[in-house]
C-alpha cells in the first residue's frame, strides 16, 4: 500500500468506547465521546484512558504492532483473519489452596498480566513485590491502573501514523522511520531472574567478570531483610535473598532492578508489562521516551513531525492546534486566557471561567485588574472595592474582610454586624 493510500485512510476511531462512563467525573459525565481530532471525551474534557472503555482487543494490537519487526515476535501472534499481530499476553491463574471441605468455595485470582517466564512461582513472587494497588489482578484497582498505563505510557498514536489526525505524505514516512529507529535502538522488554542464576549463566557465556559487575556491591539492606551482593540500580538497595529481579537487556545485564524499582525516570510509574525504552543510561515509558526525541503537540498530543510548530506557554503545538480549549476557534493573533494549562479564548473565558465581582455581580473581564481574597473577587476600582459599611475606598488601604464583605475599620464591622 503506497502513502497516499495510508494517508486517505487514517481514522481516529470515533465509536470505540462510546458512551463508556468516566472514573474519573462519574454521573457528571454523559459518557465518553471522542473529539474528532483531540485524544479527550467532548462530554467532560478527560482522557479516553480515565473511561471505562472496554479496550482489551486493541491494546492487544497496539502492543502487537509495536513488537512487530523486533526481537519480541515470541510475544505476539498473527490474527488468521488479516494478518494483524496481537500481544499473546502471559494470564497467570491460581487457586487457593483450601482442604477439601463441603460448602467451601475454592478461591481464584488471575493476573491480567504476569511475566512470560517458565517459573511460574517466580512470576507469583515478582507480583507480589508489586505494591498491591498495582498488581494486575481481574476485576481490581491494580488491573485498572495497568490499563491506563498502556494508554498514557504506549499511545498508538506514537507509532502508528493511521491513529493520527491529517499527517501529511511527508510526515508519513519521518513517523515511520523515527518508529523503526527506536524499534532498533532503544525498545526492549525486561527479564525476570534469580541474580545467582543470571550471574552463573553470564560466567558461563563469559560475557560476564564477577569481579567487575556494577551490582555486586552490597550497599545497604532493608530492615529485617538478609543483604546480597547485588544492589538495586534504583534505589541502591540490596536485593534479598530468593527474590527475583528485573534485567533490561539493552541496560547490560551488569544492572538489575527491584520489581517495584523498574519505572519510567520521567513519570516515575512502573513500565507496564516491563516494556521499556532505554537511553543513555536511564529507563524511559514509550511515551517519554519519544517526548526526548520529538515534540509533542500540547493541543492533540501527537508527536510533531513537521518542520513549523508554534512555542507558546512553554509548550509545542501544531500550527493548526493552538485553538481555544473550549470551541476549537484558532487563537493566532487573537487573546487568550490559560486556564489549567490550557488556553481559552477571551468569549469562552467570560463565559465559562470568568470570575465575578462581589460588589457588582458583573464579571470582571480577563484583562481588567480585580483583588481576589480567597474564594471572592472584585474589581480593582473605587466603585467596587470599596468598605461594604461607608463605602470608602480601599485600594491601597489596609481591609477586613468578613465572608465576602470588606470593612475599612472595627467600627465599620460593627455597625454593620451588629
Amino acid at each position: 500500500m503506497d502513502l497516499e493510500n495510508k494517508v486517505k485512510k487514517m481514522t481516529l476511531g470515533h465509536e470505540q468506547g462510546a458512551g463508556a462512563p468516566c472514573l474519573k467525573c462519574k454521573d457528571k459525565c454523559e459518557g465518553f465521546e471522542l473529539h474528532f481530532w483531540r485524544k479527550i471525551c467532548r462530554n467532560c474534557k478527560c482522557g479516553q484512558e480515565e473511561h471505562d472503555v472496554l479496550t482489551g482487543n486493541e491494546e492487544d494490537k497496539k502492543v502487537g504492532k509495536l513488537f512487530e519487526d523486533t526481537k519480541y515476535t515470541s510475544l505476539i501472534a498473527k490474527l488468521k483473519t488479516d494478518g494483524i499481530p496481537v500481544y499473546k499476553r502471559n494470564t497467570v491463574t491460581l487457586t487457593n489452596p483450601i482442604a477439601a471441605k463441603k460448602d467451601v468455595s475454592i478461591k481464584t485470582v488471575t493476573y491480567e498480566w504476569a511475566p512470560p517466564v517458565q517459573n511460574q512461582a517466580l512470576a507469583v513472587r515478582y507480583m507480589e513485590l508489586l505494591p498491591k494497588e498495582k498488581q494486575p489482578v481481574a476485576g481490581s484497582e491494580g488491573a485498572q491502573y495497568r490499563k491506563k498505563q498502556l494508554a498514557k505510557q504506549l499511545p498508538a498514536h506514537d507509532q502508528d501514523p493511521s491513529k493520527c489526525h491529517e499527517l501529511s505524505v511527508n510526515e508519513v514516512k519521518q513517523m515511520e522511520q523515527f518508529v523503526k529507529k527506536y524499534k532498533n535502538e532503544a525498545l526492549g522488554v525486561g527479564d525476570i531472574k534469580l541474580p545467582d542464576e543470571m550471574e552463573a549463566q553470564s560466567k558461563e557465556q563469559g560475557k560476564t567478570d564477577a569481579g567487575e559487575r556494577s551490582t555486586t556491591v552490597a550497599v545497604g539492606s532493608v530492615a529485617g531483610q538478609p543483604a546480597t551482593k547485588y544492589a538495586c540500580f534504583r534505589c541502591k538497595l540490596s536485593m534479598k535473598e530468593g527474590d527475583p529481579a528485573v534485567y533490561a537487556e539493552r541496560a547490560g545485564y551488569d544492572k538489575l532492578w527491584h520489581p517495584a524499582c523498574f519505572v519510567c525516570c520521567i513519570c516515575s510509574e512502573l513500565l507496564v508489562d516491563m516494556i521499556y525504552f532505554w537511553k543513555k543510561g536511564k529507563l524511559y515509558c514509550g511515551r517519554h521516551y519519544c517526548d526526548t526525541e520529538k515534540p509533542r503537540c500540547a493541543g492533540c498530543d501527537e508527536l510533531i513531525f513537521s518542520n513549523e510548530y508554534t512555542q507558546a506557554e512553554g509548550q509545542n503545538w501544531h500550527l493548526k492546534h493552538f485553538c481555544c480549549f473550549e470551541c476549537d476557534c484558532v487563537l493566532a493573533g487573537e487573546i487568550y486566557v490559560m486556564v489549567n494549562d490550557k488556553p481559552v479564548c477571551k468569549p469562552c473565558y467570560v463565559k465559562l471561567h470568568a470570575a465575578v465581582c462581589q460588589c457588582c455581580h458583573n464579571v470582571i473581564d480577563p484583562e481588567a485588574q480585580r483583588v481576589t481574597y480567597g474564594k471572592y473577587n472584585w474589581h480593582a476600582t473605587p466603585d467596587c472595592f470599596l468598605c461594604s459599611c461607608c463605602g470608602k475606598c480601599l485600594i491601597g488601604q489596609k481591609f477586613m474582610p468578613v465572608e465576602g464583605m470588606l470593612f475599612c475599620s472595627v467600627d465599620c464591622k460593627k455597625k454593620l454586624m451588629s
